[in-house]
């Protein structure tokens, strides 16, 4: 059964859009985009269109977890060393799934870009600015929505950077062959559209 489109976490992503200026076309399914496949599958978009939101953490000077989260490309995978020589953080680290629950209020698989529990320093794909439109999640795990990557930069305040493996052309030329549909090749954690997949 779908959230209602009135759900709290929607509401949050809605309006942190809203305190920018910008109103957000919120589509709510009945099935999962969970994963960065199912996403594009339901809303007819190319892998590279779907908006991971990746949650990592690394120790604050209080010895507290801080949050930073990667605006990542569908296909894509966070290269840690990359990471941590963007952040500066070398002892940056993937969350748990508790960790980033409680870090951005979200669950994973509906784990936004935008509008979490608190302030979070935000990475963002520079390969998402292949894309006219890019579909995000929108606090949970059937709701997303489109937006244009400059749009999806600024309402998450996000640092564009080379944060991703290097993909080798061979496949990219798979992926090509395959009309960009190719499935998420993340791993263990099933390509989650907001933390899995790094």
């Amino acid at each position: 059964m779908p959230e209602s489109i009135d759900h709290v976490g929607i509401q949050r992503v809605r309006d942190a859009a809203a305190r920018k200026g910008v109103t957000l076309e919120i589509r709510v399914f009945d099935e999962s985009t969970h994963t960065a496949a199912d996403a594009a599958a339901t809303v007819d978009a190319e892998l590279g269109q779907i908006v991971k939101s990746l949650v990592f953490v690394a120790p604050g000077p209080d010895g507290s977890l801080e949050p930073v989260i990667c605006l990542v490309s569908g296909p894509n995978r966070v290269d840690l060393a990359r990471l941590a020589a963007v952040t500066g953080d070398q002892d940056i680290r993937r969350a748990t799934a508790r960790e980033a629950q409680e870090l951005t209020g979200f669950v994973i698989g509906g784990i936004p870009p935008f509008g979490h529990a608190r302030p979070v320093r935000t990475i963002m794909d520079p390969d998402l600015g292949r894309f006219q439109v890019v579909w995000a999640a929108a606090g949970t795990p059937t709701a997303v929505f489109p937006v244009p990557p400059a749009t999806l930069r600024i309402l998450s305040n996000a640092t564009v950077a080379p944060i991703t493996e290097e993909r080798r052309a061979a496949d990219l030329e798979a992926e090509r062959q395959a009309g960009g549909s190719m499935t998420d090749l993340v791993g263990s954690g099933g390509g989650s559209i907001s933390n899995a997949g790094a």
